[in-house]
């Protein structure tokens, strides 16, 4: 049977049980004799993929020491999702049942062995109940990133918003069952917030994502941009950094952003189509801290845009920035 509490993405590993076997070898001490302390020293040294895969799984006194508190500040998944990724050999799995399974094994493992004490939690694919359960018992929580996770709804946000006040990081890109409301709760609750990742998935060319998203989430994408738009500006006034890749807000909505969220030092525009170059410099002037702009410049493919629609292909450069059509 398939063991939940083991990392859900990477191979391999299991590196740090061999300790366990060190009696056997001549000459050599017993790991066994160490105590609580010195065990969670040496696996504090362990990468979370050993902690989980090896040493918790070699003796009750590993199991124990690998449990303890202070190993469990942080549940940062990312490292294995992005090496994993990079291949997209099993990238759809992830989008199954099975696999948010493992991955709230995980999370909930986490929040209860930290005892408070969790204070950031990069995962993807997690559900509503499992975040839920860790937002719950984690008080202290500062970074929260949940993206790309298709269950997780405006319930588990808002219950993160009430009961994770101190929270200064949110990611949850690609999360198309969460609206304006989780927006609206996190800024009531949560007024150090400082960062916000609030990308999609690129709907201009799906492609990119066939046989990996199922299609139904990929037609699903939010289409409320400025609602969400006119939420950050008027809830999370201290923002430094917004990611908001391929929304599709309106320069209303952004001009919105610009007039609520002055403090922006990075603001992050890839992929919003509906911008024009003169109204992203419109906005832009009212935000005079702002260190890093990312344009929408990217290619569109012609099967996304009719040319009737906006006269001829020249066009296209001055209204997204492509210099596609330029000679």
């Amino acid at each position: 049977m398939e063991n939940d509490d083991e990392p859900v993405v990477g191979g391999g590993g299991g590196g740090g049980g061999g300790g366990g076997g060190g009696a056997e070898v001549a000459g050599a001490r017993d790991w066994s004799d160490l105590t609580a302390v010195c065990l969670v020293n040496v696996l504090r040294r362990l990468s979370l993929e050993d902690r989980w895969r090896g040493a918790a799984a070699a003796c009750r006194a590993w199991r124990d020491a690998a449990r303890d508190p202070s190993l469990h500040a942080a549940l940062d998944l990312e490292p294995a999702f992005e090496a994993a990724g990079a291949g997209r050999s099993d990238a759809a799995a992830w989008w199954t049942p099975a696999f948010q399974r493992r991955v709230d094994a995980m999370l909930r493992s986490a929040a209860e062995w930290a005892a408070g004490g969790l204070r950031e939690v990069r995962v993807r694919h997690c559900s509503d109940d499992a975040l839920s359960f860790a937002a719950e018992r984690s008080p202290d929580l500062r970074i929260l990133s949940v993206r790309s996770s298709q269950s997780i709804t405006d319930r588990s946000i808002i219950k993160v918003a009430t009961s994770c006040r101190v929270l200064t990081e949110l990611d949850i890109s690609n999360c198309y069952e969460v609206s304006y409301k989780s927006i609206e709760s996190i800024g009531l609750n949560c007024p150090n917030l400082t960062v916000l990742k609030r990308n999609l998935l690129n709907w201009l060319d799906p492609s990119q994502h066939a046989g990996i998203v199922p299609e139904d989430y990929l037609r699903a994408c939010p289409q409320d941009g400025d609602c969400e738009a006119a939420t950050i500006a008027k809830f999370m006034p201290k923002l430094k950094h917004l990611e908001l890749r391929f929304s599709k807000l309106l320069i209303s909505g952004l001009i919105l952003i610009s007039e609520g969220c002055r403090d922006l030092e990075y603001l992050d525009l890839f992929g919003c189509a509906n911008l024009t170059s003169r109204g992203i410099e419109q906005a832009s002037a009212n935000l005079k801290n702002l260190h890093i702009l990312q344009r929408p410049n990217f290619y569109i493919p012609r099967s996304v845009f009719h040319t009737e629609r906006y006269g001829h292909w020249r066009l296209y450069d001055e209204r997204f920035q492509t210099n596609v059509f330029q000679i």
